[in-house]
């Protein structure tokens, strides 16, 4: 029998924002699983996350750089945001993210490259800056974005510096219009992306199972809802589809979201208005969001119970 732990129930009460109690007894009912413990608090309406979002805690910067019609991210983590503020690791972000593009979204190869005016690898001098500023760090993840005949723009928010900040986005533009009016639509489309986060750019792109699971949850919601007693399957079956397109794809599709910067259209229909003063068709053809930290946990520090163990110690 899985042991449900406090600190397993506060990770998913952080995830969910529901009850403890709540998240405890659903801990319990599916042994354990976070991923299911989510879903059977969203069927039973006692959670309001519409998807795992994880608690972002490491620190660090990322670096974007685009040229033309290719761009890249990198994220390089450290241990504090004081380093992070620090001229020599803002540099070596900076550095690294040039050699991205040339890694094609390779971390290894990215570490195996040669650092620029170095003789040592990327992988080598990032241990050189360990040594010399005296925190752990570490290139965590990169990828490359690019389009045939169009360009790649890029966004960075919370910025720390040319190229660098906490959220990091490219975006990739098919067309054959206005290249300088191209880049500009482009840059607000990745600024709506970086307060949006869609998943993919169109409903097709959206894997089957996502889809499938999402469906499943709203048809449940139905089932628990007063109103819908005695109602069939097929109805309520119906009923969740419309919600599913409505309230799943317009807050997971791009094309599909309310564009940021208008708050009215669409994100599709601001493309094609965009097509106008560009001069030809424009089709959004992928994206790149880094946050900083996704998916990572900082441990919790109990600075009262630092403190008291050192004067222990003294």
């Amino acid at each position: 029998m899985t042991t449900i732990t406090a600190a397993l129930v506060k990770e998913l009460r952080d995830k969910t924002g529901a009850g403890m109690m709540d998240c405890k007894a659903a801990l319990t009912e599916n042994g354990g699983d976070m991923e299911v413990a989510i879903d059977w608090l969203r069927k039973k309406g006692l959670s309001k996350a519409a998807k795992k979002s994880g608690r972002i805690a490491a620190e660090g910067l990322v670096g974007v750089v685009s040229t033309a019609t290719k761009g890249a991210v990198v994220e390089v983590n450290s241990e504090t945001d004081f380093v992070a503020r620090n001229p020599q690791f803002q540099d070596m972000v900076r550095d690294i993210a040039k050699l991205a593009p040339a890694a094609g979204g390779d971390v290894e190869k990215l570490l195996a490259a040669t650092y620029p005016g170095k003789s040592a690898t990327v992988e080598a001098y990032v241990k050189e800056m360990i040594a010399t500023i005296g925190e752990n760090m570490g290139v965590r993840r990169t990828a490359t974005l690019e389009v045939g005949k169009g360009v790649v723009a890029d966004y960075i928010h919370n910025k720390a510096g040319e190229g660098l900040g906490k959220i990091g986005v490219l975006v990739a533009l098919e067309s054959t219009g206005d290249a300088g009016k191209l880049v500009e639509f482009g840059r607000q489309v990745a600024m709506h992306i970086a307060a949006a986060n869609p998943m993919v750019v169109n409903v097709e792109d959206l894997p089957k199972d996502v889809i499938d699971r999402e469906r499943a949850i709203y048809v449940e919601q139905a089932k628990a809802e007063p109103r819908n007693a005695g109602k069939s399957d097929e109805i309520l079956a119906k009923a969740s589809e419309g919600r599913l397109r409505k309230e799943f794809f317009g807050q997971a599709v791009l094309v599909q979201q309310v564009y940021v910067l208008d708050g009215k259209a669409s994100v599709g229909d601001a493309v094609k208005e965009a097509e106008k003063a560009i001069g030809a068709p424009v089709k959004i053809t992928g994206f790149l969001r880094y946050a900083l930290g996704e998916g990572l946990e900082r441990k919790e520090e109990n600075f009262a119970a630092e403190v008291a163990a050192a004067v222990q110690q003294s």
